[in-house]
């Protein structure tokens, strides 16, 4: 019998499929890297006993991605922050507070923003093959090249669907054994435009930036000849943890008694909720352009009016769009959200709709590791956040390069606005602008 197939309802009415089995004593949310149907996943061996071997020792819980499988179709693809608010709904439908979070892939992606965001709702992470960017950099050599993620989108385009579409030598959960029907599987999975979205947003996303804000431990998993990739990546955790297979060729799904062996090690013992002092949040600031100036030909009491009827429009944009006051500063506010993409929608909005009182603002945004003072946001990320938006002109946001790379299929435009030191913070940034 295969699992029961349910849905969970998204706050902006999308409907996520998802699927629980076994009986615990711990939950494993494990996320599907790119081709992927709760339904028909089980009609094939190698996935149906890799899932039934996680489940013999936990509640196992999958969902498909919104835009895919037997979850809502009609939507865009999701971007990394959507599928984040995708996976709470789930965990929030099956009643988990606290999970594994698991995946292959670019599958570990969204399992890094949700692990650096909602930390008390993490166990801990597995991360097989972990990717958190797909294209080779100065920084990162371990990525493929343009060459070959534009000829792999192209033949995305061309064969999604057919027969000869085959990916199972680059696939982690294909079988040197059985012959799985890529064409029939990825059909289940979507349609050719919105799977080669799909690899177009991962190619443009990097979730390097958000990885040290993770409290819990991570287990990245990978053969011998990934060495060096595994021990960078380690480098970037607060708690990792390495296991390393023996032989050349991708590791199968065929070997999976000693993965699910290593998976059993490595959370066999409950860690003890992490004591967070740390939390991976979005910082936007903005402030009147030439207010001083402003006060002084409007006089102090026709001002004070002016800007009560700015903070009452940046108070709505922020509850429109979920963000926290955190403090202002005389007509200046400084605001927390737990998605980039928010805080870029919720800074257009204000300096959309102050233009109609005369007023210009100038926002910045940063996304960054924050440290937790009395349960406010504080430490570096804030003061990054705030030098940003000094750099940017009237009716200007500014982001970092770290928003940027998080927000990869959001709809955002960008533009170069150069290399800049901020006064107080080591190094020289790039910063980027909004232009959609």
């Amino acid at each position: 019998m295969n699992p029961e197939t349910n849905y969970a309802k998204t706050d902006d009415g999308v409907y996520i499929a998802y699927q629980a089995l076994g009986e615990g004593p711990i939950d494993i949310v494990w996320q599907f890297e790119w081709i992927g149907n709760v339904d028909t996943i089980w009609e094939f061996r190698p996935y149906a006993e890799w899932f039934r071997g996680l489940a013999s020792f936990s509640r196992l819980i999958l969902h498909d991605r919104r835009g895919t499988g037997v979850s809502s179709r009609n939507v865009d693809p999701p971007n990394l922050e959507t599928r984040v608010a995708d996976l709470r709904a789930v965990l929030d439908a099956v009643d988990v507070d606290r999970a594994v979070l698991g995946g292959a892939l670019e599958g570990g992606a969204p399992n890094v923003l949700f692990a650096a965001t909602v930390p008390e709702r993490v166990h801990s992470v597995i991360w097989w093959y972990p990717a958190p960017r797909t294209t080779r950099a100065p920084d990162y050599p371990f990525g493929a090249s343009h060459e070959f993620l534009d000829q792999a989108q192209q033949d995305t385009i061309d064969h999604w669907g057919a027969d000869a579409y085959d990916i199972g030598d680059m696939y982690a959960f294909g079988s040197k054994m059985d012959s799985i029907p890529w064409g029939w599987l990825s059909r289940q999975t979507t349609t050719p435009d919105i799977a080669a979205e799909m690899g177009r947003i991962y190619d443009e996303t990097d979730v390097r930036g958000a990885m040290s804000a993770i409290p819990a431990p991570v287990l990245l998993m990978a053969r011998e000849r990934d060495r060096e990739a595994l021990e960078y990546l380690a480098t970037l955790l607060h708690q990792p943890q390495i296991r390393l297979f023996p032989g050349e060729n991708t590791l199968k799904i065929d070997e999976q008694p000693a993965v699910l062996d290593a998976i059993r090690a490595f959370i066999g013992i409950e860690p003890a909720a992490p004591e967070l002092d740390t939390v991976l949040s979005t910082v936007l600031f903005t402030d009147v352009v030439g207010s001083t100036e402003k006060q002084a030909r409007l006089g102090d009491r026709r001002y004070r009016d002016l800007i009560e009827q700015h903070h009452a429009i940046v108070r709505d944009a922020l509850e429109r769009w979920r963000g926290q006051e955190a403090g202002t500063a005389g007509d200046g506010f400084y605001t927390t959200f737990d998605g980039p993409a928010r805080a870029i929608r919720c800074a257009l909005e204000i300096e959309r709709r102050v233009r109609d009182l005369g007023i210009e603002v100038r926002a910045g945004v940063h996304t960054g590791e924050c440290e937790l003072i009395d349960g406010q946001i504080g430490g570096l990320t804030v003061s990054i956040g705030a030098r940003v938006a000094a750099h940017a002109d009237p009716n200007e946001v500014l982001v970092s390069q770290t928003v940027k790379d998080l927000v990869a299929g959001s709809g955002f435009s960008f533009e170069d606005a150069g290399q800049h030191e901020l006064k107080g913070v080591p190094d020289r940034w790039r910063l980027y602008r909004v232009m959609a």
